[in-house]
């Protein structure tokens, strides 16, 4: 019998949380915390050493011995530098000390990180400055137990240099926006408007000695390389099925340490593609959901090792099966709890409902191109658009209700009714029947409504989802200050509100679209529309200093547009570093293990044809002889292949600005690598299985 887990005494027990702080901190300071985190006023430095120290005392209590700013950078990924507690010997014995200066800033070198031209190689200050909000959590591994301390991170001179920081500059502009909607209401008890943030999570496990024999795998993430397997995901067997012993102990052990860092896991389950799983947490803040969703994909890495596999978080690992991705559900809440998208019994008389629904549509059509660049990166390209996630082209699912609704105040200019759910019959007098819900799902929405919310569905599996929600909150911020600007003040409230609803629904509505995203009349509908379609990253990037986007950001002081520059140069550099390092993959492959195999395996069948022509000259070798030729004529391909793809690359290369960079690596690099990937595709479906240097798509997929 497996052992026993107490989910209650475990969950967050490595979170320097409100219970751990009631217990460490003075009555005082512990309020002044708590109000700090509240409102967002600074603690004073003297109330920042005591809480130092109490989260020294209790991270120490824990076993730990060193601290860090854990912060977001550029990469997307997490950073940290480690300080031990130590402090220099007096009388031959040393001190473990923490001080509140310590706690509140750090100091990491700036230059050395992705800033799109902010920081100089001579200008490496940066500062990382310790986020209240979100809790200090304990990692332990092999490293020991460091105490993480959430923090933002910024340049010498002022600029973000995050993901962190934007987010909370945007999660405070949609809060004070959404705070004037409420209060033409009549609420007046609401101080703060959450953005609730519950991310789903979706991954591939392989098996880890399989996965050490792929240099692509260890260098890109994903299968530069191979052959379909001759099973796939064709039978439907895989998804939502019995988990496998192997996995079902590594999810076991996965919640375990999840639930002491204080984050929700509730769901799991197999995803549709061989090897591939999902885990999904519950609603949270966007910032915590943020820095748990970072920790969610570390911890996936760190446990599967644990169990001799390896978590593939790469959008689209293998070829041919479905990638992953990350599905973003985004709501609003009151701090007195309303949220501000469930449409209640009746929505077509929730007329604050309808009008924050009126708003949303309109911030989705007017930043369309916007919400599709939060969602961009180098591996979200081999998916977005491929029949098996969402299409590049934004639009949103309302369902039969909501658009029932919709249509009657566009066209009449008032809504009498709404659609109901009915009953469910199974038709077996065992089974319950029971209410359905108004209306179906549409898994080809990226944008759909599902309920008391929105899902968001096109983020890539490896992704932040910061970028997404930063978007989000500053697009919807902006619709909410502009109908609060109409409406505050006005005489007749329920004519004006009436109208401003109609009006946006009325212009914005080519946005709704219910029916099947992965269809080709869809993509030229959503043209005749006027809907952009923008199909890749590179692509994507430049949405980020239109002067629509520029006026956007710094009115609600999320981004100068210094940072937007900035952020699009890392995006060109991101991809074409990426691609670049696929290509030089590529032709090491090709050059040192397929090649050669080939070669070995062609003189092998040449030697056999001469020996069964000299054992038995009136022997049928036609067979051998047309194995050889078609072998042969591939190996010609491969070759020339690497030498197309090594000219690409190196034109690519020598362009001149990082844009130029970045579209030379999309529009040559990547066809030449499909190139020079389908020929030995297929001679891996020729050459001898023991003399194929790399484990295959069986291998990987079914060998767990």
């Amino acid at each position: 019998m497996s052992e026993m887990i107490n989910v209650t005494d475990i969950f967050g027990s490595m979170v320097f949380n409100e219970s751990v702080m009631r217990e460490y901190l003075p009555k005082k300071v512990f309020q002044d915390v708590q109000e700090a985190i509240k409102s967002g006023y600074e603690l004073s430095p003297a109330t920042a050493d005591v809480v130092a120290a109490a989260m020294k005392d209790w991270a120490v209590s824990k076993g730990a011995t060193h601290y860090t700013h854990w912060f977001q950078p550029l990469t997307g990924i997490t950073a940290e530098k480690h300080d031990s507690f130590v402090t220099f010997p007096k009388g031959g014995k040393t001190l473990l000390e923490f001080s509140g200066k310590e706690l509140i800033k750090g100091e990491p070198d700036a230059s050395s990180f992705p800033s799109g031209g902010l920081r100089a190689t001579f200008e490496a200050r940066g500062y990382t400055a310790w986020d209240i909000t979100s809790p200090a959590f304990l990692k332990e591994d092999a490293a020991g137990v460091i105490l993480c301390i959430p923090t933002a991170f910024c340049s010498y001179t002022g600029e973000a240099l995050d993901k962190k920081t934007p987010l909370l500059r945007s999660a405070e502009a949609v809060s004070r926006e959404a705070l004037r909607i409420v209060r033409l209401f009549g609420n007046k008890t609401a101080t703060k408007v959450n953005t609730s943030v519950g991310p789903e999570q979706e991954y591939f496990l392989v098996n880890k000695d399989m996965y050490a024999k792929r240099k692509d795998l260890i260098y890109t993430g994903r299968t530069l390389f191979g052959a379909p397997s001759p099973k796939g995901q064709e039978l439907e067997d895989q998804y939502f099925g019995a988990i496998r012993e192997e996995v079902g102990s590594f999810m076991k052990d996965l919640n375990v340490e999840l639930w002491k860092l204080g984050i929700t896991a509730k769901t799991q389950h197999n995803e549709v593609a061989p090897a591939q799983h999902e885990l999904a947490t519950i609603y949270d803040d966007a910032n915590s959901a943020v820095d748990h969703n970072q920790l969610v994909m570390e911890t996936m890495k760190k446990v599967a090792l644990r169990h001799n596999l390896v978590c593939l978080l790469h959008e689209k690992p293998f070829a041919g099966v479905n990638g992953s991705g990350k599905h973003n559900n985004w709501s609003l809440c009151t701090d007195d709890g309303v949220n501000l998208l469930d449409p209640g019994v009746t929505p077509h008389e929730n007329i604050q409902f309808l009008l924050v629904l009126a708003c949303i549509l309109k911030a989705i059509d007017t930043h369309a191109d916007l919400l599709r660049q939060s969602a961009s990166d180098v591996g979200n390209d081999h998916r977005l658009g491929a029949n098996e996630a969402p299409p590049a082209i934004i639009s949103v699912f309302l369902g039969d209700q909501l658009d029932d609704v919709v249509r009657q105040l566009v066209e009449t200019g008032e809504a009498k009714s709404c659609i109901e759910g009915s009953k469910l019959e199974t038709g077996v007098s065992t089974l319950p029947d029971f209410e359905k819900d108004a209306t179906d799902r549409n898994r080809t929405s990226p944008f759909a409504f599902t309920g008391n919310k929105f899902e968001f569905r096109m983020v890539g599996s490896s992704d932040s989802i910061a970028s997404p929600n930063t978007t989000l909150n500053a697009i919807v911020a902006e619709a909410f200050a502009e109908a609060a600007d109409r409406l505050e003040g006005v005489e007749d409230f329920d004519m004006a509100v009436h109208d401003l609803i109609k009006e946006y629904l009325t212009k914005h509505q080519r946005i709704i679209f219910n029916g099947n995203g992965y269809s080709e009349e869809w993509v030229a509908e959503a043209e005749r529309r006027g809907l952009p379609n923008i199909k890749s990253m590179v692509d994507a990037a430049a949405t980020l200093t239109t002067e629509k986007a520029v006026t956007l950001f710094e009115k609600f002081n999320i981004f100068t547009q210094v940072e937007l520059e900035a952020r699009e140069e890392v995006l060109y550099e991101t991809y074409a570093k990426m691609i670049n390092i696929e290509a030089l993959t590529m032709i090491d492959m090709a050059c040192k293990q397929i090649i050669p195999a080939v070669v070995k395996y062609t003189t092998r069948l040449a030697e056999s044809i001469s020996a069964v022509k000299s054992a038995c000259p009136q022997a049928d070798v036609s067979a051998q002889s047309k194995l050889l030729v078609k072998i042969s004529s591939l190996l010609g391909e491969v070759k020339k292949g690497v030498e197309d793809l090594k000219a690409a690359q190196e034109s690519a290369a020598s362009k001149g600005c990082e844009k130029a960079i970045a579209h030379a690596y999309h529009d040559e690099v990547m066809p030449a690598m499909s190139a020079l990937r389908a020929p030995a595709d297929e001679l891996e479906t020729l050459v001898d299985r023991d003399l194929w240097p790399l484990p295959t798509y069986g291998d990987l997929l079914f060998y767990v």
